[in-house]
């Protein structure tokens, strides 16, 4: 069975750090990028990080360059987001997709459930 699976999410205060996993299971990641989305109650899913299948092309939304990272462990299957000064803003569900490029990230064809994160004193 072909799945991503976000891991990582929690409740963290202001200023704090969490690291996202997306594990894949039945097909290998090595040649699809990998991205990240969050949405937050009421809104828009959001496009949050992207990378290549390479691993040398990322991207990031502005509202979270400098404070997001994300990397790929090929060996593990997963990709990682790290998130470091986290703000309350960015409390939302996250989920990772998989695509063939960059480019048709936004109809990936595989999808996580969605991890939770919480930002809140």
């Amino acid at each position: 069975q072909v799945q991503l699976v976000e891991s990582g999410g929690g409740l963290v205060q202001p200023g704090g750090s969490l690291r996202l996993s997306c594990a894949a299971s039945g097909f290998t990641l090595d040649y699809y990028a990998i991205g990240w989305f969050r949405q937050a109650p009421g809104k828009e899913r959001e496009f949050v990080a992207v990378i290549s299948g390479s691993g040398i092309g990322t991207d990031y939304a502005d509202s979270v360059k400098g404070r997001f990272t994300i990397s790929r462990d090929y060996l593990g299957n997963t990709v990682y987001l790290q998130m470091n000064s986290l703000k309350s803003e960015d409390t939302a569900v996250y989920y990772c997709a998989a695509a063939p490029t960059i480019a048709t990230m936004t109809r990936a064809p595989y999808w996580g459930q969605g991890t939770q994160v919480t930002v809140s004193s």
